[in-house]
């Protein structure tokens, strides 16, 4: 997963500026990022807390976590279906 310079705390706190008045093309320029991102931070983090948002990545790394597992599971039946398969 790529990393940001800005954290979650960081990143709710600009998009409060914006809520409060701040123009968006003044606070992109003030943070040193791109009016893309801000749009891409306000279409995720638009509207929450920091605890929302520290929620929200728990629940993505478990999400990881997860599949991740899962996918290693299935190689294994996979592996195992194969071996039994062949004839002796």
């Amino acid at each position: 997963m790529k990393r940001t310079r800005f954290t979650d705390e960081q990143i709710i706190g600009i998009l409060s500026e914006h809520e409060a008045g701040a123009k968006c093309a003044d606070l992109c320029r003030k943070h040193g990022m791109s009016e893309g991102t801000f749009y891409n931070w306000k279409a995720k983090f638009g509207g929450m807390t920091v605890s929302e948002a520290k929620r929200l990545k728990a629940l993505e790394d478990e999400n990881a976590k997860l599949k991740k597992l899962l996918a290693e599971q299935m190689l294994d039946l996979a592996a195992m279906k194969d071996l039994v398969s062949k004839k002796w």
